[in-house]
Protein backbone atom coordinates (compact mmCIF):
# COMPACT_ATOMS: atom_id res chain seq x y z
CA UNK A 1 0.00 0.00 0.00
CA UNK A 2 3.03 2.35 0.07
CA UNK A 3 3.61 3.72 -3.40
CA UNK A 4 0.26 5.44 -3.94
CA UNK A 5 1.49 8.38 -1.88
CA UNK A 6 4.91 8.55 -3.49
CA UNK A 7 3.24 8.65 -6.90
CA UNK A 8 1.70 12.01 -6.16
CA UNK A 9 4.03 14.37 -8.01
CA UNK A 10 3.30 12.80 -11.37
CA UNK A 11 -0.35 11.84 -11.01
CA UNK A 12 -2.40 12.86 -14.03
CA UNK A 13 -5.50 13.40 -11.98
CA UNK A 14 -3.83 15.96 -9.80
CA UNK A 15 -2.49 17.85 -12.79
CA UNK A 16 -5.87 18.25 -14.42
CA UNK A 17 -8.04 18.42 -11.31
CA UNK A 18 -6.15 20.78 -9.01
CA UNK A 19 -5.80 20.88 -5.26
CA UNK A 20 -9.11 19.32 -4.34
CA UNK A 21 -7.80 15.76 -4.33
CA UNK A 22 -4.37 16.14 -2.83
CA UNK A 23 -5.48 13.90 0.04
CA UNK A 24 -7.67 11.63 -2.00
CA UNK A 25 -6.76 8.01 -2.63
CA UNK A 26 -5.21 8.96 -5.93
CA UNK A 27 -2.94 11.40 -4.22
CA UNK A 28 -0.11 9.42 -2.81
CA UNK A 29 -1.59 6.21 -1.60
CA UNK A 30 0.80 3.33 -1.77
CA UNK A 31 0.59 0.76 -4.51
CA UNK A 32 2.10 -1.59 -7.04
CA UNK A 33 5.29 -2.29 -5.16
CA UNK A 34 8.60 -2.85 -6.88
CA UNK A 35 7.11 -2.58 -10.35
CA UNK A 36 7.20 1.19 -10.02
CA UNK A 37 10.94 1.12 -9.51
CA UNK A 38 11.57 -0.23 -13.05
CA UNK A 39 12.91 2.21 -15.65
CA UNK A 40 10.16 3.66 -17.90
CA UNK A 41 9.84 2.11 -21.31
CA UNK A 42 10.39 4.05 -24.54
CA UNK A 43 7.89 4.73 -27.33
CA UNK A 44 9.63 2.09 -29.45
CA UNK A 45 9.39 -0.46 -26.66
CA UNK A 46 5.73 0.39 -26.16
CA UNK A 47 5.04 -0.22 -29.86
CA UNK A 48 6.76 -3.58 -29.61
CA UNK A 49 4.69 -4.52 -26.58
CA UNK A 50 1.50 -3.54 -28.41
CA UNK A 51 2.53 -5.85 -31.23
CA UNK A 52 3.16 -8.72 -28.84
CA UNK A 53 -0.42 -8.53 -27.59
CA UNK A 54 -1.70 -9.74 -30.94
CA UNK A 55 -0.08 -13.09 -30.13
CA UNK A 56 -0.72 -13.09 -26.40
CA UNK A 57 -3.61 -10.72 -25.51
CA UNK A 58 -3.88 -12.13 -21.98
CA UNK A 59 -0.39 -11.05 -20.91
CA UNK A 60 -1.15 -9.03 -17.78
CA UNK A 61 2.45 -7.91 -17.31
CA UNK A 62 2.51 -6.38 -20.79
CA UNK A 63 -0.79 -4.62 -20.16
CA UNK A 64 0.59 -3.20 -16.91
CA UNK A 65 3.67 -1.82 -18.65
CA UNK A 66 1.56 -0.19 -21.37
CA UNK A 67 -0.94 1.31 -18.96
CA UNK A 68 1.93 2.83 -17.00
CA UNK A 69 3.59 4.06 -20.18
CA UNK A 70 0.46 5.77 -21.54
CA UNK A 71 -0.38 7.20 -18.12
CA UNK A 72 3.00 8.93 -17.94
CA UNK A 73 2.93 9.89 -21.63
CA UNK A 74 -0.48 11.54 -21.21
CA UNK A 75 0.96 14.00 -18.70
CA UNK A 76 2.86 15.77 -21.47
CA UNK A 77 1.16 14.44 -24.61
CA UNK A 78 -2.50 15.27 -24.18
CA UNK A 79 -3.67 13.89 -27.49
CA UNK A 80 -6.78 11.73 -27.94
CA UNK A 81 -4.70 8.92 -29.41
CA UNK A 82 -2.60 8.45 -26.27
CA UNK A 83 -5.63 8.50 -23.99
CA UNK A 84 -7.62 6.15 -26.20
CA UNK A 85 -4.83 3.57 -26.16
CA UNK A 86 -4.59 3.83 -22.38
CA UNK A 87 -8.35 3.44 -22.02
CA UNK A 88 -8.48 0.29 -24.14
CA UNK A 89 -6.00 -1.40 -21.81
CA UNK A 90 -7.92 -0.16 -18.78
CA UNK A 91 -11.18 -1.62 -20.14
CA UNK A 92 -9.43 -4.96 -20.68
CA UNK A 93 -8.07 -4.87 -17.12
CA UNK A 94 -11.49 -4.14 -15.61
CA UNK A 95 -13.05 -7.00 -17.53
CA UNK A 96 -10.31 -9.57 -16.92
CA UNK A 97 -8.52 -8.60 -13.68
CA UNK A 98 -10.84 -6.30 -11.65
CA UNK A 99 -9.31 -7.47 -8.38
CA UNK A 100 -5.72 -6.72 -9.32
CA UNK A 101 -3.72 -4.08 -7.46
CA UNK A 102 -3.22 -2.12 -10.66
CA UNK A 103 -6.99 -1.91 -11.26
CA UNK A 104 -7.30 0.16 -8.08
CA UNK A 105 -4.47 2.57 -8.87
CA UNK A 106 -4.45 6.16 -10.16
CA UNK A 107 -2.99 4.91 -13.43
CA UNK A 108 -6.22 3.15 -14.32
CA UNK A 109 -8.53 6.07 -13.66
CA UNK A 110 -10.34 8.04 -16.35
CA UNK A 111 -11.64 11.55 -15.82
CA UNK A 112 -15.33 12.26 -16.49
CA UNK A 113 -14.69 15.36 -18.57
CA UNK A 114 -14.20 16.14 -22.23
CA UNK A 115 -10.44 15.70 -22.08
CA UNK A 116 -8.82 13.73 -24.89
CA UNK A 117 -12.06 11.81 -25.36
CA UNK A 118 -12.18 10.86 -21.68
CA UNK A 119 -15.84 11.67 -21.08
CA UNK A 120 -17.04 8.75 -23.18
CA UNK A 121 -14.23 6.58 -21.84
CA UNK A 122 -15.20 7.29 -18.24
CA UNK A 123 -18.81 6.31 -18.83
CA UNK A 124 -17.77 3.05 -20.46
CA UNK A 125 -15.34 2.29 -17.65
CA UNK A 126 -18.05 3.10 -15.11
CA UNK A 127 -20.45 0.62 -16.67
CA UNK A 128 -17.77 -2.07 -16.74
CA UNK A 129 -17.04 -1.52 -13.06
CA UNK A 130 -20.72 -1.54 -12.06
CA UNK A 131 -21.13 -4.83 -13.91
CA UNK A 132 -18.18 -6.27 -12.00
CA UNK A 133 -19.64 -5.05 -8.72
CA UNK A 134 -22.94 -6.74 -9.47
CA UNK A 135 -21.17 -10.04 -10.20
CA UNK A 136 -18.73 -9.78 -7.29
CA UNK A 137 -20.69 -8.08 -4.52
CA UNK A 138 -18.84 -10.03 -1.82
CA UNK A 139 -15.35 -9.27 -3.12
CA UNK A 140 -13.89 -6.47 -1.03
CA UNK A 141 -10.98 -5.73 -3.38
CA UNK A 142 -13.24 -5.38 -6.42
CA UNK A 143 -15.63 -3.10 -4.54
CA UNK A 144 -12.70 -0.98 -3.42
CA UNK A 145 -11.16 -0.82 -6.90
CA UNK A 146 -14.49 0.19 -8.41
CA UNK A 147 -14.83 2.93 -5.81
CA UNK A 148 -11.36 4.20 -6.66
CA UNK A 149 -12.37 4.59 -10.31
CA UNK A 150 -15.62 6.38 -9.42
CA UNK A 151 -14.52 8.49 -6.46
CA UNK A 152 -13.80 11.82 -8.17
CA UNK A 153 -16.81 11.90 -10.49
CA UNK A 154 -19.39 9.72 -8.74
CA UNK A 155 -18.46 10.21 -5.12
CA UNK A 156 -21.78 9.06 -3.70
CA UNK A 157 -21.65 5.74 -5.54
CA UNK A 158 -18.00 5.30 -4.60
CA UNK A 159 -18.77 5.95 -0.95
CA UNK A 160 -21.57 3.37 -0.96
CA UNK A 161 -19.20 0.81 -2.46
CA UNK A 162 -16.57 1.55 0.16
CA UNK A 163 -19.14 1.22 2.93
CA UNK A 164 -20.10 -2.20 1.56
CA UNK A 165 -16.43 -3.17 1.30
CA UNK A 166 -15.80 -2.04 4.87
CA UNK A 167 -18.78 -4.07 6.08
CA UNK A 168 -17.20 -7.20 4.57
CA UNK A 169 -14.09 -6.66 6.69
CA UNK A 170 -14.31 -3.74 9.14
CA UNK A 171 -10.68 -4.25 10.17
CA UNK A 172 -9.14 -3.86 6.73
CA UNK A 173 -6.82 -0.86 6.97
CA UNK A 174 -6.79 0.19 3.33
CA UNK A 175 -10.57 0.05 2.90
CA UNK A 176 -11.12 2.00 6.11
CA UNK A 177 -8.59 4.61 5.03
CA UNK A 178 -10.21 5.08 1.65
CA UNK A 179 -13.67 5.30 3.21
CA UNK A 180 -12.37 7.96 5.59
CA UNK A 181 -11.08 10.00 2.66
CA UNK A 182 -14.40 9.59 0.91
CA UNK A 183 -16.16 11.18 3.88
CA UNK A 184 -13.51 13.91 3.94
CA UNK A 185 -14.01 14.61 0.25
CA UNK A 186 -17.73 14.98 0.89
CA UNK A 187 -17.05 17.18 3.92
CA UNK A 188 -15.01 19.61 1.85
CA UNK A 189 -18.04 20.39 -0.29
CA UNK A 190 -20.73 20.25 2.41
CA UNK A 191 -22.64 23.49 2.87
CA UNK A 192 -23.55 23.47 6.57
CA UNK A 193 -21.26 23.35 9.59
CA UNK A 194 -23.43 20.62 11.10
CA UNK A 195 -23.01 18.43 8.05
CA UNK A 196 -19.28 19.11 7.93
CA UNK A 197 -18.88 18.09 11.58
CA UNK A 198 -20.90 14.90 11.09
CA UNK A 199 -18.82 13.87 8.08
CA UNK A 200 -15.59 14.63 9.94
CA UNK A 201 -16.74 12.30 12.72
CA UNK A 202 -17.46 9.57 10.16
CA UNK A 203 -14.03 10.07 8.62
CA UNK A 204 -12.38 9.87 12.02
CA UNK A 205 -14.28 6.72 12.97
CA UNK A 206 -13.31 4.97 9.74
CA UNK A 207 -9.68 6.05 10.05
CA UNK A 208 -9.47 4.84 13.65
CA UNK A 209 -10.79 1.42 12.61
CA UNK A 210 -8.08 1.22 9.99
CA UNK A 211 -5.37 2.20 12.45
CA UNK A 212 -6.23 -0.66 14.78
CA UNK A 213 -4.59 -3.25 12.54
CA UNK A 214 -2.11 -1.10 10.65
CA UNK A 215 1.53 -2.07 10.68
CA UNK A 216 4.12 0.47 11.83
CA UNK A 217 4.83 1.95 8.41
CA UNK A 218 1.19 2.11 7.32
CA UNK A 219 0.29 3.75 10.62
CA UNK A 220 2.96 6.38 9.91
CA UNK A 221 1.26 7.13 6.59
CA UNK A 222 -2.20 7.34 8.14
CA UNK A 223 -1.60 9.33 11.34
CA UNK A 224 -1.62 12.73 9.63
CA UNK A 225 -5.10 12.14 8.26
CA UNK A 226 -6.28 10.77 11.59
CA UNK A 227 -5.04 13.92 13.32
CA UNK A 228 -6.71 16.23 10.81
CA UNK A 229 -9.98 14.30 10.84
CA UNK A 230 -10.00 14.46 14.65
CA UNK A 231 -9.39 18.20 14.60
CA UNK A 232 -12.24 18.81 12.15
CA UNK A 233 -14.50 16.54 14.21
CA UNK A 234 -13.91 18.67 17.29
CA UNK A 235 -11.81 15.99 19.00
CA UNK A 236 -8.87 18.18 19.98
CA UNK A 237 -7.40 15.69 22.44
CA UNK A 238 -7.32 12.93 19.82
CA UNK A 239 -5.91 15.31 17.24
CA UNK A 240 -3.10 16.24 19.61
CA UNK A 241 -2.44 12.58 20.41
CA UNK A 242 -2.25 11.52 16.76
CA UNK A 243 -0.15 14.51 15.71
CA UNK A 244 2.30 14.00 18.58
CA UNK A 245 2.65 10.33 17.71
CA UNK A 246 3.21 11.26 14.07
CA UNK A 247 6.07 13.62 14.90
CA UNK A 248 7.61 11.08 17.26
CA UNK A 249 7.41 8.31 14.67
CA UNK A 250 8.77 10.57 11.94
CA UNK A 251 12.25 10.24 13.41
CA UNK A 252 12.07 6.49 12.72
CA UNK A 253 11.31 7.24 9.07
CA UNK A 254 13.72 10.07 8.43
CA UNK A 255 14.64 8.73 4.97
CA UNK A 256 11.04 7.97 4.00
CA UNK A 257 9.39 10.12 1.29
CA UNK A 258 6.61 10.92 3.79
CA UNK A 259 8.95 12.38 6.42
CA UNK A 260 8.50 15.97 5.24
CA UNK A 261 4.73 15.60 5.17
CA UNK A 262 4.75 14.26 8.71
CA UNK A 263 6.80 17.19 10.03
CA UNK A 264 4.58 19.66 8.23
CA UNK A 265 1.15 18.24 9.01
CA UNK A 266 1.96 17.16 12.55
CA UNK A 267 3.02 20.67 13.47
CA UNK A 268 0.08 22.27 11.67
CA UNK A 269 -2.36 20.19 13.71
CA UNK A 270 -0.55 20.81 17.00
CA UNK A 271 -0.42 24.52 16.23
CA UNK A 272 -4.15 24.67 15.54
CA UNK A 273 -4.88 22.80 18.76
CA UNK A 274 -2.64 25.23 20.67
CA UNK A 275 -4.48 28.15 19.11
CA UNK A 276 -7.84 26.70 20.13
CA UNK A 277 -6.49 26.51 23.67
CA UNK A 278 -5.45 30.16 23.56
CA UNK A 279 -1.74 29.36 23.40
CA UNK A 280 -0.67 31.78 20.66
CA UNK A 281 3.02 31.40 21.44
CA UNK A 282 2.78 27.64 21.06
CA UNK A 283 0.81 27.98 17.82
CA UNK A 284 3.50 30.24 16.36
CA UNK A 285 6.21 27.81 17.41
CA UNK A 286 4.48 24.96 15.60
CA UNK A 287 3.84 27.12 12.54
CA UNK A 288 7.56 27.85 12.19
CA UNK A 289 8.38 24.16 12.78
CA UNK A 290 5.96 23.22 10.00
CA UNK A 291 7.80 25.59 7.69
CA UNK A 292 11.09 23.90 8.48
CA UNK A 293 10.04 20.67 6.77
CA UNK A 294 12.53 19.48 4.13
CA UNK A 295 9.61 19.10 1.74
CA UNK A 296 8.08 16.08 0.03
CA UNK A 297 6.73 15.13 -3.40
CA UNK A 298 3.40 16.72 -2.44
CA UNK A 299 4.75 19.81 -0.70
CA UNK A 300 7.31 20.46 -3.43
CA UNK A 301 4.56 20.36 -6.06
CA UNK A 302 1.61 22.03 -4.36
CA UNK A 303 3.05 23.96 -1.48
CA UNK A 304 2.25 24.29 2.22
CA UNK A 305 -0.91 24.01 4.22
CA UNK A 306 -1.69 27.60 5.23
CA UNK A 307 -4.69 27.00 7.50
CA UNK A 308 -2.76 27.71 10.70
CA UNK A 309 -1.11 30.71 9.08
CA UNK A 310 -4.47 32.20 8.18
CA UNK A 311 -5.80 31.56 11.69
CA UNK A 312 -2.79 33.34 13.17
CA UNK A 313 -3.28 36.24 10.77
CA UNK A 314 -6.74 36.63 12.25
CA UNK A 315 -4.98 37.05 15.61
CA UNK A 316 -2.70 39.73 14.16
CA UNK A 317 0.45 37.57 14.19
CA UNK A 318 1.86 38.87 10.91
CA UNK A 319 5.58 38.47 11.59
CA UNK A 320 5.26 34.76 12.33
CA UNK A 321 3.18 34.22 9.20
CA UNK A 322 5.69 36.10 7.04
CA UNK A 323 8.54 34.01 8.47
CA UNK A 324 6.57 30.85 7.77
CA UNK A 325 5.76 31.74 4.19
CA UNK A 326 9.35 32.71 3.49
CA UNK A 327 10.65 29.44 4.95
CA UNK A 328 8.31 27.49 2.66
CA UNK A 329 10.27 28.87 -0.27
CA UNK A 330 13.01 26.36 0.53
CA UNK A 331 10.88 23.48 -0.75
CA UNK A 332 8.12 25.11 -2.83
CA UNK A 333 10.33 26.38 -5.64
CA UNK A 334 7.58 26.39 -8.24
CA UNK A 335 5.37 28.43 -5.92
CA UNK A 336 7.84 31.25 -5.48
CA UNK A 337 5.59 33.85 -7.13
CA UNK A 338 2.65 32.87 -4.96
CA UNK A 339 4.73 33.02 -1.78
CA UNK A 340 6.14 36.42 -2.64
CA UNK A 341 2.66 37.72 -3.41
CA UNK A 342 1.29 36.38 -0.14
CA UNK A 343 4.15 37.89 1.84
CA UNK A 344 3.62 41.27 0.17
CA UNK A 345 -0.10 41.16 1.00
CA UNK A 346 0.58 40.29 4.64
CA UNK A 347 3.18 43.04 4.95
CA UNK A 348 0.63 45.48 3.54
CA UNK A 349 -1.83 44.51 6.25
CA UNK A 350 -4.05 42.25 4.16
CA UNK A 351 -4.99 38.60 4.07
CA UNK A 352 -3.97 36.70 0.94
CA UNK A 353 -6.30 34.61 -1.20
CA UNK A 354 -4.67 31.30 -0.35
CA UNK A 355 -6.91 29.27 -2.63
CA UNK A 356 -6.25 25.54 -2.76
CA UNK A 357 -3.64 25.64 -0.02
CA UNK A 358 -6.47 25.89 2.48
CA UNK A 359 -8.12 22.69 1.20
CA UNK A 360 -5.84 20.11 2.74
Amino acid sequence: MNMFRALAGMTLFVIISGFGIIDSPAWGQPQIGDRRMAAPITAKEAAALEGSLSKNPDNLSTREQLIRYYFEAAITDRTPEVEEKREQHIFWLIEHHPGSELAGSPETGIMAMDFAGSSEGYQHGKQLWLAQVEKNSANQRILRNAAEFLTLSDGKIAQELLEKAAALDPNDTETSSRLARSYEQQRMFASSLTEKAALAKKALSAEERGLQNADTETRFYELADAAMFALEAGEAAKAQQFASELLQDAEKFHDNWNYGNAVHKGNIVLGRVALQQGNIAGAKEHLLAAGNTPGSPQLDSFGPNVTLARELLEKGEREAVIAYLQSCGKFWKMGGDSLRGWVATVKAGGTPEFGGNLLY
